[in-house]
C-alpha cells in the first residue's frame, strides 16, 4: 500500500483549529514542528506502530532531559534540548497518527497529559540537580535541586489546576467548560492575567521553554567559568512557579469556569 501524499495527511491530520487551539497547541508546534512531524506520520501511515506506542515513546524522551542535564557543561544543555525537542515532535506524531489512523482512546489522551507533566517536572528538577554541580568534585549544595524540585511541583500543580476543572465538571454532571467561561469575572484579575499573557514570564517553566533558558544560562556559565547563571536561574524559575501557582488558582476560582 503506498505512502499517503503530504498534501492527502494535511487535511486529515492537521484540521481546522488543530493549529490555533489557544491553549494546546504550543507555539514550537505552529511554527516549525507541525511541518517536521507531518513527514514522520507519513512515514508511519501504513506501519503496524499505533499512537500510543509513540506517546509512551514521548513521555520517555521528556523524561530523559533529567538525566540529559546532569551532563556538565553546555553539552548537558545541549542534550536536554534534543530529549525536549524529540518529546515535542513525538506529541505532534502521535495526534496526527491518531487521527490518519482513526485510532482514538481516552488511554491515548491520559498518556498524552502524564507525558506534559513528566516532562515539565524533568527538566526543572534536572536543572536543579545541574546547578547543585553534582560533579564539581566540591561539597554538593542541595539549596539549588530543593528549589529546582519546587518549580516542577509548581509546574505540575499548575497543570493539576486547570485539568482539575474537568474533573470537577464532570462529577458534577456538567459539559466541557467553554472558552469565555476562562475569563475572570473580577476586572481586577483579568488584569493582571492579561498582563501576565502579555508578559509570558509564566511560560518559562514549561519544558520546551526551560530547556532553551537553560541552554543560554549554560552557555553564560561557560563563558564566566562558575553556576551563577543557571543558580539564578533556577532561583528565579522557582519563583515564578509558586507565584503562577498562586495566580492560576486564583484565576481559575474568579472565572466562570467552576460555574
Amino acid at each position: 500500500m503506498p505512502k499517503p501524499s503530504v498534501a492527502e495527511l494535511r487535511p486529515v491530520v492537521h484540521p481546522p483549529g488543530v493549529k490555533d487551539r489557544r491553549s494546546g497547541e504550543h507555539w514550537g508546534g505552529r511554527l516549525y514542528m507541525r511541518e517536521i512531524s507531518l513527514r514522520i506520520t507519513r512515514q508511519l501511515a501504513n506501519t503496524r506502530v499505533t499512537p500510543n506506542q509513540l506517546t509512551y515513546l514521548m513521555t520517555l524522551a521528556g523524561v530523559l532531559a533529567a538525566p540529559a542535564l546532569l551532563v556538565p557543561g553546555v553539552w548537558g544543555a545541549v542534550l536536554g534540548v534534543v530529549a525536549v525537542q524529540m518529546y515535542l515532535l513525538l506529541d505532534c506524531v502521535d495526534g496526527e497518527l491518531a487521527r490518519w489512523k482513526k485510532q482514538y482512546s481516552l488511554a491515548g489522551v491520559y498518556l498524552d497529559r502524564v507525558g506534559a507533566y513528566l516532562c515539565d517536572a524533568a527538566v526543572l528538577v534536572g536543572f536543579g540537580l545541574r546547578a547543585a554541580d553534582l560533579w564539581g568534585g566540591g561539597r554538593i549544595d542541595w539549596l539549588w535541586a530543593f528549589l529546582g524540585t519546587l518549580a516542577a511541583l509548581g509546574a505540575i500543580l499548575i497543570k493539576a489546576e486547570t485539568d482539575l476543572v474537568g474533573v470537577a465538571r464532570h462529577q458534577n454532571g456538567m459539559a466541557p467548560v467553554k472558552e469565555a467561561a476562562s475569563e475572570p469575572r473580577s476586572s481586577g484579575v483579568a488584569l493582571a492575567r492579561r498582563a501576565a499573557a502579555a508578559l509570558k514570564f509564566h511560560r518559562l517553566i514549561l519544558g520546551i521553554e526551560a530547556s532553551l533558558l537553560i541552554l543560554v544560562l549554560a552557555v553564560a556559565d561557560q563563558l564566566r567559568g562558575d553556576l551563577f547563571f543557571s543558580r539564578l536561574g533556577v532561583a528565579v524559575l522557582a519563583g515564578i512557579a509558586l507565584l503562577q501557582t498562586v495566580l492560576h488558582l486564583v484565576s481559575v476560582l474568579a472565572s466562570s469556569r467552576l460555574k
